[in-house]
């Protein structure tokens, strides 16, 4: 059964069974609370970035963001992931140690890799268990802070601070649990998070809609942090050469995508001046094949278009599978904190306190 795009209504049919997954939910927790599944702490300051709906908040952006700003306070950062749809089947795999990319998006999943592509100084590594793979990566590398990627349902890991993304456009997909909606857990696990992060908050009206699925949590909804991801330059997929925003205002685009929000990387192909002439859209985390990069350049030709227009997070991807004069270009965007950057700030800093950096490094 497959799972609602974001913006879906409710499918009410289907609540019978979302019931029985709350409650398989509900369980699960009380084990963990009550001490029948235990928690880990790793021996340094974790910070989770999860969901509370499936897919396509914005948990990479966001991820690459807190890595860069620890990275600026001296820190040394690790991130850790699932490396959902990852070919590999090794319990650990390391996709960068922090120098050189050790594996490509095949082996360790699309968005471990660009993590690791955008932020080139810090430990990333995938693996199912993250309290192994934390402790794997202590063994090998010195690093004084985690990041824990999709982390908010992965109880098994203690973390300092928990961080849940929640998607602006996407006000209805608080709605339901699976697979009626499109929650992972009811919403009162919202009680167990640090602070709340509003997605994608470039719409007043759509914030609020946000906040009004909180009202019975004021503390988390009035404490809400709120991001925008604006589009920061375009980069060829090829030669990695770069182009200011500007120079897309006008231009004729065909757009290829396979992300968990589709109709959020349009948006910011629009918000550039982009003419969008025609779209392929794929599911999330798709792998590529050459047959359909082929599939897709027959039905650009004729459509005036000047360029193929895709995230970076697809652009990993499809890399090996262009030509050298494939006018194939990623949009790629910043994470900008436009409401509650004292309280994220407070929240990191409260969290590093509890270690510096020389006693990792001693």
């Amino acid at each position: 059964m497959s799972f609602l795009s974001p913006g879906q209504p409710v499918r009410t049919g289907l609540y019978w069974v979302a019931g029985l997954y709350g409650l398989i939910a509900h369980i699960r927790r009380w084990c963990y609370r009550h001490g029948w599944l235990l928690t880990t702490r790793l021996p340094c300051p974790v910070i989770s970035v999860g969901n509370l709906t499936v897919g396509g908040t914005g948990k990479t952006p966001f991820v690459i963001f807190l890595a860069q700003r620890l990275m600026a306070k001296g820190r040394r950062v690790a991130i850790l992931s699932r490396g959902y749809k990852r070919t590999s089947h090794a319990p650990h795999v390391l996709v960068s140690d922090g120098v050189h990319l050790l594996s490509d998006s095949s082996e360790s999943g699309d968005e471990p890799f660009l993590m690791a592509q955008r932020c080139p100084h810090t430990v990333v590594a995938v693996g199912t268990n993250r309290v192994a793979l934390g402790r794997w990566v202590l063994e090998q590398h010195l690093v004084d802070c985690m990041i824990l990627d999709d982390g908010f349902q992965h109880l098994a890991l203690h973390r300092d601070v928990d961080l849940v993304l929640l998607d602006a456009t996407d006000a209805v997909g608080l709605d339901a649990l699976l697979p009626a909606g499109r929650l992972r857990e009811p919403l009162h696990g919202l009680d167990r998070a640090s602070a709340v992060v509003i997605t994608r908050a470039d719409s007043r009206h759509d914030v609020d809609a946000v906040r009004s699925r909180l009202c019975t949590m004021p503390c988390l909804s009035d404490g809400a942090i709120e991001v925008v991801f604006r589009p920061e330059s375009f980069i060829a997929i090829r030669s990695g050469a770069s182009q200011s925003i500007e120079w897309g205002e006008g231009k004729k685009a065909w757009l290829v995508s396979g992300i968990g929000n589709s109709l959020s990387f349009r948006r910011s192909a629009e918000s550039v001046g982009i003419e969008i002439v025609g779209e392929t859209m794929f599911e999330d985390h798709h792998r590529y094949s050459l047959r359909e990069v082929e599939a897709v350049r027959t039905k650009v030709q004729g459509s005036g278009s000047d360029i193929i227009l895709t995230t970076e997070k697809d652009g990993g991807k499809l890399a090996s599978l262009l030509r050298v004069n494939d006018a194939w270009w990623m949009l790629r965007l910043e994470t900008d904190v436009v409401r509650g950057e004292d309280r994220l700030s407070r929240l990191i800093d409260e969290a590093l306190s509890q270690s510096s950096p020389s006693e990792r490094h001693a």
